[in-house]
C-alpha cells in the first residue's frame, strides 16, 4: 500500500478518472433521452465536469513541481495525469461534435457506443484504485487485459458502424458528420487503453 505522503497522487487519479465516470455517464444520459433542443444545457452540465478534471490535474501537476521524492517516476505521474484528462476530455468532444454539427436524430448505435464508453470508465476506475498495490497486486493485469478486450470491442463497433454508414445510401453530409461523430467515440475508449498503457509501464520498470 502507498505510503500516506504518497497518496495524494494515487487518490487524485482515482479522483481524475471519477470525473470521467461521471462524464460518460451525462453522456449516455443525453444520448438515450435525446433531446435537441436540450444539447445545451447538456453539454454546459458535461462541460463542468471536464472543468473540475482540470482542476484536479492541475492541482496534482502543483504538487509535482513541489515534491523532491515521488511514489512513481515524476514523469509517470505527468503521463498519467494527462492520459486520465484526455478521457474525460474526448467524452465532452463527443457531444460537442453531434452539438456542432446540428444532428438532431440519432443512429441506432450510438448508445451501445456510449454504453462501451461507461464500461471502459468503469474498468479504468478499478485499475486506478488498485494501482498504488501495483508492486503486490494480482488483479491490476486483469484490468489492463479487460481494458484492452473493451478496446478492441469498441474498434469492432467502430468499424461495424462505418461499414453501414457507408453502405445504406447516407447522404454525403450524414456521411461527413457521422464519421467524425464516431471517430470521436473510438476516441474515448483508446484514451482508457492508453491510460492503462501507462499503468503498465509503470508497473515493468517498477517490479
Amino acid at each position: 500500500m502507498a505510503k500516506n505522503k504518497d497518496n495524494k497522487y494515487y487518490l487524485g487519479f482515482v479522483e481524475g478518472v471519477g470525473f470521467s465516470c461521471k462524464a460518460a455517464g451525462l453522456l449516455k444520459a443525453a444520448l438515450t433521452d435525446f433531446v435537441p433542443e436540450e444539447l445545451e444545457k447538456r453539454m454546459s452540465e458535461l462541460h463542468a465536469v471536464e472543468h473540475e478534471a482540470d482542476a484536479t490535474k492541475h492541482r496534482l501537476t502543483k504538487e509535482l513541481v513541489k515534491e523532491f521524492i515521488t511514489p512513481i517516476e515524476r514523469e509517470d505521474i505527468m503521463a498519467l495525469c494527462e492520459k486520465i484528462d484526455d478521457v474525460t476530455d474526448a467524452i465532452d468532444d463527443v457531444l460537442m461534435r453531434i452539438y456542432m454539427n446540428n444532428i438532431t436524430v440519432l443512429r441506432d448505435d450510438v448508445v451501445p457506443f456510449t454504453e462501451i464508453i461507461i464500461k471502459c470508465c468503469d474498468t479504468l476506475n478499478s485499475l486506478m484504485i488498485e494501482f498504488p498495490n501495483f508492486k503486490k497486486s494480482e488483479s491490476l493485469i486483469k484490468h489492463i487485459i479487460d481494458l484492452n478486450t473493451l478496446e478492441e470491442e469498441g474498434d469492432r463497433m467502430y468499424m461495424r458502424a462505418m461499414r453501414r454508414l457507408h453502405t445504406e445510401n447516407a447522404s454525403p453530409v450524414e456521411m461527413l458528420v457521422w464519421r467524425e461523430v464516431y471517430e470521436f467515440f473510438e476516441k474515448c475508449c483508446d484514451a482508457c487503453e492508453h491510460t492503462a498503457d501507462v499503468v503498465e509501464h509503470v508497473i515493468m520498470k517498477n517490479t
